[in-house]
């Protein structure tokens, strides 16, 4: 009887554990962008599928201003992905 109950949390642990692998590999969900990095989603080397990417969020609150800066301070710098 002991070693049914052994058994049985066994696999239980199993399966939980092929749950929570199999869970990783899911795709991830995507929301919309702001209407904020919607302002730049037309600008050179904005590309499918991320669109305008902006990891850090320096430009979530900047205008065509602040964008136009960062741009030419990073090709003058050599940032160039």
């Amino acid at each position: 009887a002991d070693w049914k109950k052994q058994a049985t949390m066994m696999k239980s642990i199993l399966v939980a554990t092929a749950i929570a692998g199999c869970s990783a590999f899911a795709p991830a969900q995507t929301g919309k962008a702001t209407t904020a990095l919607n302002a730049f989603e037309s600008e050179l080397g904005v590309q499918p599928p991320l669109g305008f990417f902006d990891p850090l969020g320096l430009l979530d609150e900047a205008g065509q201003k602040r964008f136009d800066r960062l741009r030419y301070v990073g090709i003058k710098h050599g940032r160039i992905a």
